[in-house]
């Protein structure tokens, strides 16, 4: 792919390399950037490599560098490391997880608001979600135009009502306050995109200068005995 050629496709803009990612504002429709790539390396291997004992753990680089690997297990370590290198040097903090699987939320059973429900992310001040999946099952983003916020639904805005204990002023700060008001449902229609292997990508999140709506994501259900491998900040 030529370093001047960019594709676009509904909210997703598709680019060439590292600096295009970082670099290439959002706008218009567009909510998710992507470095397309085709990663050489084993990465199952440094998967099996790693004593997971909890449902998640962070890899640090040390314990990286420390497997004994083959050399396809050592050209998956070096990619992972120049990923580290560059979103750090970019101005992020990214972190590698091993993920067995997630803890699901059971607080409100007809409103989970773990990773696995449709959501964006919001901070208070201008930033992105990188990520990208080397192994295992990998995140899905959804078009604005095929979700719909779950708190604007009738029959579940009337039920959250049921569980505020408070003033009619303060009920869209219980919404903030506990997250609900940051997850979507599907519509009939809609089509969910998996964001693959070995691609990195860059997400619009909710804040206070975004100039776009942020990307709506989840994390995938994952195969059992397949751990996921998931760089994100």
């Amino acid at each position: 792919m030529e370093e001047s050629s960019v594709h676009v496709e509904e909210h997703i803009r598709y680019v060439p390399t590292f600096q295009r990612l970082v670099s290439t504002p959002f706008g218009g429709e567009v909510n998710a950037m992507c470095w397309t790539r085709d990663l050489a390396g084993d990465f199952s291997e440094i998967v099996q490599k790693i004593d997971l004992k909890e449902n998640m753990a962070t890899v640090s680089r040390e314990e990286l560098c420390t497997l004994e690997l083959s050399d396809a297990g050592q050209l998956a370590r070096k990619t992972l490391i120049l990923d580290l290198k560059a979103l750090e040097t970019y101005g992020a903090s990214p972190t590698l997880n091993l993920i067995r699987c997630y803890e699901r939320d059971d607080s409100f059973p007809f409103f989970p608001t773990d990773v696995y429900s449709f959501h964006v992310d919001r901070s208070p001040i201008p930033t992105d979600t990188f990520l990208c999946t080397y192994h295992g099952e990998s995140s899905e983003i959804l078009p604005n135009a095929q979700a719909e916020q779950k708190v604007l639904v009738p029959e579940i805005r009337e039920a959250l009502r049921k569980l505020f204990d408070g003033p009619e002023d303060g009920f869209e700060y219980f919404l903030s306050e506990y997250f609900f008001d940051l997850h979507y449902r599907p519509k009939l229609d809609a089509h969910p995109i998996r964001l693959g292997r070995g691609n990195l990508w860059r997400l619009a999140i909710d804040h206070p200068e975004c100039k776009v709506p942020p990307c709506i994501h989840r994390a995938p259900d994952e195969k059992a005995g397949e751990p996921r491998l998931m760089l994100i900040c």
